[in-house]
């Protein structure tokens, strides 16, 4: 999978105060889009487990889910790493600042679908510090990244005027490679609890926006 960022500045020093209202509509279809993603990955499970293939139309409808929730973070509590509003769509969208690709896997293996989402990710819970359905929950709504966003405005705002976010729109590079690392982490934990690969999560931050080409 493949998760980038780009900052995109100048940043608006009030729009983050009424982000979360002007995001309403989207959390109302993210909502839904939640709902259908589980029951997908349910019925994704018993595919894998039996035929050890995803359904594809399954798995580009949990493409577009996460693609679209990932905007909507970026744009919010995940990132507040631009003042774009993100689009209502599934599909990717090359001129947003934050986006997710994810390789459809032609086979997986039918044993590790028994383990992936609970024992095999055991360490990946234990070091976040959170159970799995509130770890998946997190990604998009709070936890440590919204703890880090707020360090990220307040570090800002006593750095000095010309980077302060609150007066100049300015973000600290350095904490947003941060955010972005932790973002990218979770997003690769969701992905492979959701059955969409076989291919281990790493147990590292990945900093900045563009994804790393090693291993």
């Amino acid at each position: 999978m493949k998760v980038e960022a780009e900052l995109d500045e100048p940043l608006s020093r009030w729009l983050w105060l009424v982000k979360s209202v002007l995001l309403l509509p989207h959390h109302l279809m993210l909502t839904a889009l939640g709902i259908l993603f589980a029951a997908n990955s349910m019925i994704a499970f018993f595919a894998i487990l039996f035929t050890g293939r995803y359904p594809r139309r399954l798995f580009d409808f949990n493409t577009g889910a996460l693609r679209w929730a990932w905007r909507v973070a970026f744009y919010f509590c995940a990132a507040l790493g631009t003042d774009r509003y993100p689009p209502f769509s599934t599909e990717a969208e090359p001129w947003y600042p934050a986006r997710l690709e994810i390789a459809y896997p032609e086979r997986l293996s039918r044993g590790l679908v028994l383990v992936k989402s609970w024992l095999l990710l055991l360490p990946h819970y234990l070091i976040m510090g959170t159970s799995p359905l509130i770890f998946y929950l997190a990604q998009w709504w709070g936890g440590l990244i919204g703890l880090l966003v707020v360090i990220a405005s307040t570090a800002a705002l006593l750095s000095g005027p010309g980077a302060a976010l609150l007066i100049r729109g300015r973000y600290p590079q350095g904490l947003f490679d941060t955010v972005i690392g932790f973002d990218r982490w979770m997003l690769r934990v969701a992905v492979y609890a959701a059955l969409m690969t076989d291919e281990y999560p790493p147990l590292r931050i990945d900093r900045g926006g563009t994804e790393p080409t090693g291993p």
